[in-house]
């Protein structure tokens, strides 16, 4: 740490928010919320305009953020440090590989030291650019600006668009004629991500959101038309289930994805005739889940039907129902397959046993397949935007923890692999210079959870290294041991780095999922426990030197392991932590509740579903005990998990605890879930995060005031 990090300061007193009365019942037990009033009564309007905050809790929230801008004062020059760092790590003037379409190939690239991307395209075989979008110029003047997605029309005339200006994903979608370089008129509000241009590229396929922010219907916009004159395609009228729609590599069509936690259904929509009656693939039922590929006169589908680690069937395009489903890639146990992509002569899978991802390669036509090798113990694969159906050319990219992102085309004929891009090697990075290993601690009732570890090859097993422990496990999320550089901060300063692969995510298949959602939720914190336990038993860390780290539902695990094995923790960082889960999931008023039953359990109806939430739930489980260090961060206009989640936390925290902390809450006034949306000025939010880990094991800081 730096010598600034370490100076005396005097430390604030923290805030105290008020307790006002209030009370909340159900299953004939009642009890006390006094900090229900953090969540403002106007909230639908908060997230279109956060200048309707009302200014009682504005005033909290800000006191919160001077608070925690104060304690970690000490640390500004540390941070600095860090942003420089990490900076240096990347490259300025970054950009994708081309990717061609037709007469064109299209990519993405920064200029140096901007910060949003700008979308670009070139003649195929060469020659000058054409800017379709530049994100920093759309972004000029504006507090908060994402660009969501963009998707060129078929014919290659017009380029459409998605952003968010206020960090509440509600987006607008507009469109701009490429050849004169002019924005058309059209816009599109309440909008997802989605865009599918008509096969005549004058109009797109988009998903629209109601007031509760839930997608619930496809729509179709004619150019040159008003919104209010766009016709529904297809509607979704439960709210438990949530709706996109996607384009096929064949383009002759759209897919219409009906999807939530217990099952998937999807609808064909011709792109010739995009508003007549899609067509059903096969009808949702409890716990089937597939998804389509079309192939023409017939659609290959990834289902998990009788086949609880999915399988590969292919049926006809005429009668494309579950009874004609015919095995191509057949169920093995054990052997997960997490995705798929098609072209016209063959099937790629994407599999993962015990946590290690694998690409198989099927020909269609002769039925042969074969793997595409790997090195390294554990690594991330993904695969990368290949616009062709008639093509060999498979692009992925291929990363491990201490190996820089790698991104090929893959010939799946020839076999024959290209490197098409190398992410930047860090300064002075030596690949050599360290380890990355994947471990198994056993859990309470015995599973193997897998580890995925990075350290520096010198770094010695004798319990002083300081780790940083990640965990996610919800919703079937795999957490990928891939390459980042900004972890090198924490590594080169002596950390240990560690990805727990707790049950709730699919890193060991579909049964690993189930065995960590609904009733079976705690098994995730079990988890997450036992790998820090082995973690100091095999030498790689000891107990309080550990900082824990998750978001969202990643941030539940965190606020339930504070509450249960706070002596294990040196800090704790709850990255816009969904820690007021029973208080949510019992309100089904607020937009993503009723599809969350589906996933932790439905505590109105459910009595046992209630006291397993009421169990684990975070800000229902504070006692009076001593507590690590916790940082709590929100983003106020964030959807997902609502700024009042964190704060009602972070306040009962300190009216609660008997000892330890600081407890610190930092709010984005002007961001949402995924914080502040510049490359740049996401480094800062990391350095922020990085030097409070630091300050948390190196005792430099005098927080012994702070409650």
């Amino acid at each position: 740490m730096t010598d600034a990090a370490s100076k005396h300061v005097e430390l604030p007193e923290p805030p105290r928010a008020e307790i006002r009365p209030s009370t909340r019942s159900a299953h004939g037990l009642t009890w006390d919320d006094g900090y229900a009033w953090i969540r403002a009564a106007n909230w639908r309007d908060v997230l279109r305009d956060p200048s309707q905050l009302p200014g009682d809790i504005r005033a909290l929230l800000e006191a919160e953020n001077a608070y925690a801008a104060a304690m970690l004062a000490p640390t500004a020059d540390l941070q600095k440090e860090l942003v420089r760092e990490m900076r240096a790590r990347l490259k300025e003037d970054d950009s994708e590989p081309l990717q061609a379409d037709g007469p064109y190939a299209y990519y993405s690239r920064y200029r140096p030291s901007g910060q949003h991307r700008i979308y670009c395209r070139q003649p195929r075989e060469g020659g000058d650019e054409i800017v379709l979008i530049d994100g920093d110029a759309r972004a000029k003047g504006l507090a908060f600006f994402h660009l969501a997605s963009a998707a060129h029309s078929f014919d290659h005339t017009k380029f459409a668009w998605s952003a968010d200006d206020l960090g509440s994903e509600i987006l607008t979608i507009r469109v701009r004629d490429i050849g004169r370089g002019q924005d058309l008129a059209d816009r599109v509000a309440n909008a997802t991500d989605d865009i599918v241009w008509t096969r005549d590229s004058k109009a797109f396929l988009y998903v629209e959101q109601d007031e509760d922010h839930r997608p619930f219907r496809v729509m179709l916009h004619r150019l040159g038309t008003p919104q209010g004159d766009d016709v529904e395609v297809f509607a979704e009228p439960d709210p438990a289930w949530f709706i996109g729609v996607e384009a096929t590599r064949l383009r002759c069509s759209a897919l219409i994805v009906v999807h939530g936690h217990d099952g998937s259904e999807t609808r064909v929509v011709d792109l010739d005739a995009p508003t007549g009656a899609p067509t059903l693939v096969a009808p949702r039922r409890s716990g089937l889940f597939y998804d389509v590929m079309d192939h023409g006169d017939c659609f290959y589908i990834r289902t998990n039907a009788n086949a609880r680690d999915f399988r590969i069937v292919v049926a006809p395009r005429e009668a494309p129902g579950e009874e004609n489903w015919r095995d191509v890639v057949p169920h093995r146990d054990g052997r997960f397959i997490a995705d798929a992509t098609l072209f016209r002569h063959h099937l790629v899978v994407l599999t993962r046993e015990d946590s290690r991802p694998r690409l198989e390669v099927h020909d269609l036509k002769t039925g042969a397949a074969h793997d595409i090798a790997f090195e390294g113990e554990t690594y991330a694969l993904d695969f990368e935007t290949v616009y062709e159906f008639d093509t060999t050319l498979l692009r992925f990219s291929y990363s491990s923890m201490n190996r820089p992102a790698e991104t090929y085309d893959y010939d799946c004929a020839t076999r024959v692999r290209t490197l098409v891009k190398q992410q930047m090697t860090p300064p002075g990075f030596d690949p050599a210079a360290y380890v990355v290993r994947l471990l198994f601690a056993r859990a309470d009732d015995g599973e193997r959870v897998p580890v995925s570890l990075l350290m520096r090859r010198d770094s010695g097993l004798d319990g002083s290294a300081p780790l940083l422990l990640t965990g996610y496990g919800a919703y079937g999320y795999s957490f990928e041991a891939s390459f980042a550089t900004n972890r090198l901060s924490l590594v080169d300063r002596g950390f240990v780095y560690a990805i727990a692969h707790v049950r709730g995510g699919t890193d060991k298949g579909w049964g690993w999922y189930e065995d960590g959602k609904l009733a079976k939720k705690p098994n995730t914190f079990t988890d997450f426990i036992a790998v820090a336990r082995h973690l100091i038993g095999e030498g790689y860390t000891s107990k309080g030197r550990i900082v824990a780290h998750g978001g969202s539902a990643g941030g539940l695990l965190m606020g339930a392991i504070a509450n249960t094995a706070p002596d294990l923790f040196a800090g704790i960082i709850a990255d816009v932590p969904f820690v007021d889960a029973l208080s949510t999931i019992l309100d089904e008023t607020l937009p993503l509740t009723p599809p969350e039953w589906l996933e932790w359990g439905d505590p109105i109806r459910d009595r046992t579903a209630f006291d397993v939430i009421r169990s684990y739930s975070p800000n229902d489980n504070v006692r009076a005990q001593a507590y690590p260090a916790i940082l709590a961060l929100a983003g106020l206009t964030d959807p997902r998990v609502t700024y009042w989640e964190p704060a009602k936390w972070v306040a009962r925290l300190r009216a609660t605890m008997t000892g330890g902390g600081p407890i610190l809450l930092v709010t984005a006034m002007e961001a949402g879930h995924g914080g502040r949306p510049g490359r740049f000025d996401r480094l800062e939010e990391v350095a922020r995060n990085f030097a409070f880990a630091i300050a948390c094991v190196s005792g430099g800081l005098a927080w012994s005031k702070a409650s």
